[in-house]
């Protein structure tokens, strides 16, 4: 089974000499829930920004569902099949409704407003978040939001997430419900968390950045019954 993210001696740095990443290598495979530990500043969450074509590295070459990937139409592709929720909701959620953002990945698509609204009742519906639906957006909880922007990178129908810290901030019902909802979810996943009880929870295989270099942790491998086992235990 081949991969459906390959990075390949990635290396990146802010100041010339100074690499944040040095060499890193990395694969995600289907099903995995990959998760980067790592201290501040080891640079995990310019991999990701890396990985989706934010950030250009200075070496390197990154292949996504069996294609590299360099120039932009390549990484605007790539972004569409890849769903990337950053640290902080707000930076994510820009619309006055709920409804109005997690619709518009799917209208920015070609969706017509029709398609749009079905999948926001179906994404709703499938994270048990329906009672948001009509709420303005800067009025809901920190913890609200960060299941909202879920859910609005999922109606994008991606075939990865990326998520960057998405336990900041969340308060213990909260964290919870994003438990169950990614337990539940089929896509690969990238995780970025300084939570350990969390990764433990949720990954199938952990990896550390430390002064730039990647470091296999033990192993903590699912096979594809625990997975199923896991999501039937989240529903």
């Amino acid at each position: 089974m081949s991969s459906l993210i390959e990075l390949n001696d990635i290396s990146y740095g802010y100041r010339a000499g100074q690499n944040v990443l040095d060499r890193v290598s990395l694969t995600l495979d289907p099903g995995e829930r990959l998760f980067l530990a790592g201290p501040n500043g080891a640079g995990k969450s310019t991999l990701l920004r890396i990985l989706v074509g934010l950030i250009k590295p200075h070496a390197g070459e990154i292949r996504a569902f069996g294609t590299p990937r360099v120039t932009d139409a390549e990484f605007h592709d790539l972004r569409c099949r890849v769903g990337f929720i950053v640290q902080d909701p707000d930076d994510q959620l820009f619309c006055p409704t709920v409804i109005e953002d997690i619709a518009f990945g799917p209208l920015n698509l070609g969706a017509s407003r029709e398609e749009a609204l079905a999948i926001v009742d179906e994404v709703l519906d499938q994270l048990h978040l329906k009672h948001l639906r009509e709420r303005i957006t800067h009025e809901l909880s920190g913890g609200e939001k960060r299941l909202v922007s879920v859910a609005a990178v999922l109606a994008m129908k991606p075939d990865v997430l990326l998520l960057d810290e998405p336990t900041n901030a969340l308060d213990e019902e909260n964290l919870r419900r994003l438990e169950e909802i990614l337990i539940g979810l089929p896509q690969a996943m990238i995780l970025v968390s300084h939570d350990p009880h969390f990764r433990r929870k949720l990954a199938t295989r952990i990896i550390e950045l430390r002064t730039g270099k990647v470091l296999q942790l033990p192993d903590k491998k699912c096979t594809a019954s625990e997975r199923a086992n896991q999501a039937e235990t989240a529903s």
